[in-house]
């Protein structure tokens, strides 16, 4: 008799635990929501002098989609001078700018005949950044380069 209810406690002790592991359990999926990306422009020209300008068509292509992630990007020119533009109107250097879309274009007008250099810094709400540089080569360089040949 003292068996049987242990072997029915031991049956009921199992039985509560299958619950509580059961119920342990979690149907909702976890979502991935920080993807990596990589960013990329349309081919540019190499060359870029005084008063040109040009357009920087930029993509922003991620590994995954998650809709929630929003991008936003910054700039600093290291090399030369000249003027960043998004619909006409001025980009400020080194400030976060929201970026509506994944591909978006710039408008960059030098202002010099020396090399220029564009340091981009891309960053989406996860934080997670991407560096991207922009790079002319200024035509005053390749003119004396030309003018001092015999």
């Amino acid at each position: 008799k003292d068996m049987k209810r242990f072997a029915s406690y031991i049956l009921l002790l199992l039985l509560l635990l299958l619950g509580i592991m059961l119920c342990a359990c979690n149907d909702e999926l976890d979502i991935r929501q920080d993807y990596s990306y990589r960013v990329e422009t349309l081919p540019l020209p190499k060359k870029l002098g005084n008063g040109e300008s040009v357009a920087l068509e930029f993509s922003i292509l991620p590994e995954g989609n998650y809709s929630e992630t929003s991008y936003k990007f910054r700039y600093f020119q290291s090399e030369g001078t000249g003027i960043l533009t998004c619909k006409g109107q001025a980009v400020p250097m080194n400030r976060f700018q929201g970026i509506a879309s994944d591909d978006f274009v710039l408008t960059y007008q030098s202002a010099c005949e020396e090399q220029q250099q564009l340091d981009f810094v891309f960053e989406n709400n996860f934080g997670r950044r991407v560096e991207y540089i922009i790079t002319f080569t200024g035509k005053r360089t390749e003119e004396k380069t030309e003018e001092s040949l015999p």
